[in-house]
């Protein structure tokens, strides 16, 4: 592939589709959550919801003259009953959750707080215990092929350029393949080396790298605590299983685990391990071109894994993702179940994609209503089995279409 992108562009350029749900939340719930790892562009997207509410107050709690202002909380949240509070990296003073409650309940009208936070699972927790009810999560990912096609520009090009560098703005944005490259080996180590130990995960950064760079050669591929151990050198399967709670917590990796259909069938029951990023995962493995990519056996697990972060970014709230997989080689790389509907898709990093006897089974085991084939290709067209089944071919631009209509 040529690495021939676009003019450069601004993040003002690329519309963040959240925008427009989280101004919706917040014209109805008192609190909205707003969570995304770090560097994603919350605090941007916190200004622009800010825009909206003329006279909010924007505090940073990684400031500690911002924290000052907190310390008499129930006071200072009183005297902004009339104003939208933004509380950025809201992790640093987990207190805060129990203070909110009381305040919510107090003077319950929409639009209150906007809460961001960096560690999703970490956050989760403290916020459920005090604030079940009372606030709305949204997660802001990296940038999305869906935010892409609204530029007036390569869509193709520009989703390519994506694939390569990730979607951290200032990683998507930079000037070249290098300053991109280099932003992101920075972004691994000042993450490994200073924001965990924030989050209070008190494991050598060393230590985690190894951890995450074998999370990396495995991307794709199914999660086994016990031999990654022996790979670490010995330690236990717990150890490694906190490793990874870590950095599913910070939304570094996901650990998609199996659908598990109604069939009396061997299911695969470990997890698949994926680096949410692609321009991570890609730093991670030291390919930094497209030309190293494309000479890498990781190449079609790399598409696979930017393909399920875009559904996953498009499913309907609430709706169950998982890969189905029996013993018998029956296999579809991700199932979306809403309640109502269930859907499949089978990722392809080909142009003319085949699909196996296992893919049709699977299609039968889960009972899924449609199933599509997502490959790298400009046209779509159906595919018929035996069995009068159909499948349809689309590419990753007709994928809004086909997420939205799992809302119906």
């Amino acid at each position: 592939m040529i690495e021939k992108f676009p003019a450069q562009l601004s993040s003002q350029d690329i519309p963040r589709t959240l925008l427009k749900e989280a101004l919706k939340q917040l014209d109805f719930a008192p609190a909205v959550a707003l969570l995304g790892p770090r560097q994603v562009g919350k605090t941007t997207m916190a200004k622009a919801i800010s825009a909206h509410f003329p006279g909010a107050v924007h505090l940073d709690l990684q400031l500690p003259e911002d924290r000052q202002r907190l310390s008499g909380a129930s006071a200072f949240l009183q005297s902004h009953r009339d104003r939208l509070v933004v509380l950025d990296e809201v992790q640093y003073v987990p207190e805060i959750f129990a203070q909110l409650r009381p305040e919510i309940d107090a003077h319950r009208t929409s639009g209150r707080f906007l809460l961001l936070g960096s560690a999703s699972g970490k956050l989760l927790r403290q916020s459920s215990e005090s604030l079940a009810g009372r606030v709305s999560y949204l997660e802001l990912t990296p940038i999305q092929i869906s935010e892409l096609q609204l530029v007036n520009s390569d869509a193709e090009s520009l989703m390519h350029k994506l694939w390569l560098r990730g979607g951290f703005p200032l990683s998507f944005l930079a000037p070249s393949e290098v300053s991109s490259f280099d932003w992101r080996l920075n972004f691994i180590s000042t993450f490994l080396n200073r924001d965990l130990r924030e989050f209070g995960v008190n494991v050598p950064a060393q230590t985690l790298h190894r951890f995450w760079r074998m999370s990396a050669h495995l991307h794709g591929q199914l999660f086994n605590a016990s031999s990654m151990a022996l790979a670490l050198g010995g330690i236990s399967h717990a150890t490694v299983g906190r490793y990874l709670d870590s950095l599913v917590d910070t939304m570094m990796l996901r650990r998609l685990e199996p659908h598990f259909a109604n069939v009396g069938k061997r299911l695969t029951k470990s997890p698949k391990l994926y680096v949410r990023d692609t321009g991570l995962l890609h730093a991670l493995l030291n390919l930094n071109g497209m030309d190293s990519l494309s000479g890498h056996p990781i190449i079609g697990r790399s598409w696979e894994g930017l393909m399920i972060e875009q559904i996953f970014a498009l499913a309907p709230k609430g709706a169950d993702l998982g890969f189905y997989r029996t013993a018998a080689g029956a296999e579809l790389d991700l199932v979306v179940d809403t309640g109502s509907k269930k859907i499949g898709f089978e990722i392809k990093f080909s142009k003319t994609p085949t699909l196996t006897k296992g893919f049709w089974q699977a299609c039968k085991d889960t009972e899924v209503a449609h199933a599509y084939v997502l490959a790298p290709v400009t046209q779509g067209w159906s595919i018929q089995s035996h069995q009068d089944h159909t499948v349809d071919v689309i590419s990753p631009f007709q994928l809004s279409d086909v997420m939205s209509q799992c809302r119906y």
